[in-house]
């Protein structure tokens, strides 16, 4: 398939293309790149790329493609709190127009990352599986809710939209974010010998490594349509739902002399919630996640 990445050079990006250039598909990026500077290790795969805002592409930018893959966000909770309006116009309103586009351009499928974040928070003992009510706590999170129910109406008999609601990612990059749960957490452990934990430890996180991501967009891609049509999967795995605490004990046991302490003013977390993958492994049993957080 000839397909299109919208932030191909970001953390899950420039993870998710090389994997999309090895199973034999032409990989074309579209991103500003701007965290070009902020390269770790080896940089991002070059390929053939479109350099242009999200809210700036037009259905001829579009034409030719058989699959978008629509990744490009504001994926910062801070971020989005300090500039709401932003984060709704980039991650909401934008991700609507690149799929109306999409489908002008004749673009059969769209593959939408959208984030377990919409879940927001949850009863204790509560799995959450795509049926459940949404219960967004962040700009964020609002912002893939409404992305979402404003794309699916746009889903007919030539145009099928996907959304992959990952679970928190972690794992290592060229464009490492350094600010997720499982990354920070290690980082500071092996910086400073600490694992300094922001809140009160009983939040639940489910978890995802970028890889497994990565493979779940491969599986959607290579599903039948109606299996896939205008269809919300959660992306992980359900044994992966962890309380922050307990990723703290994990990093304690791998990290060589690293010991968990709290960070001062650290309290519960609104965002808490665990979810049900079981729905993507059903429909797509391609789909096999190969990392736990022990194993990362």
């Amino acid at each position: 398939m000839r397909v299109l990445v919208t932030g191909h050079t970001g953390y899950i990006g420039s993870v998710l293309t090389p994997l999309l250039q090895h199973d034999g598909h032409e990989v074309v990026g579209l991103d500003l790149d701007l965290f070009a500077a902020c390269t770790f290790g080896e940089p991002p795969a070059e390929i053939s790329s479109i350099h242009k805002d999200v809210r700036d592409v037009e259905a001829g930018d579009l034409e030719g493609f058989d699959a978008v893959l629509h990744l490009a966000a504001v994926c910062n909770d801070p971020i989005g709190d300090l500039n709401p309006q932003a984060t709704y116009d980039i991650n909401h309103l934008a991700s609507v127009r690149m799929a109306q586009k999409a489908k002008q351009a004749g673009v059969p499928r769209f593959l939408f990352s959208s984030s377990c974040s919409l879940y927001g928070k949850a009863g204790e003992d509560e799995l959450l599986d795509e049926s459940a009510n949404f219960a967004p706590v962040t700009p964020y999170g609002r912002s893939k809710v409404l992305a979402e129910q404003d794309i699916a109406p746009l889903a007919d008999d030539a145009f099928t939209p996907t959304y992959l609601r990952n679970a928190t990612a972690y794992g290592v990059s060229p464009r490492l974010r350094a600010d997720i749960v499982v990354n920070n957490l290690v980082g500071y452990a092996v910086t400073t010998g600490q694992i300094l934990i922001q809140s009160d430890g009983t939040p639940w996180r489910p978890l995802v490594h970028i890889e497994d991501i990565s493979r779940a967009f491969l599986a959607v891609l290579h599903a039948p349509r109606e299996l896939v049509h205008n269809e919300a999967f959660n992306v992980g795995a359900s044994s992966e739902n962890y309380r922050v605490r307990d990723i703290a004990e994990i990093i304690e046991g791998v990290v060589p002399g690293a010991t968990a302490s709290f960070a001062a003013g650290g309290g519960p977390d609104k965002r808490s919630y665990q979810v049900d993958c079981s729905k993507i492994q059903r429909v797509l049993p391609e789909f096999k996640p190969q990392w736990t957080v022990p194993s990362a």
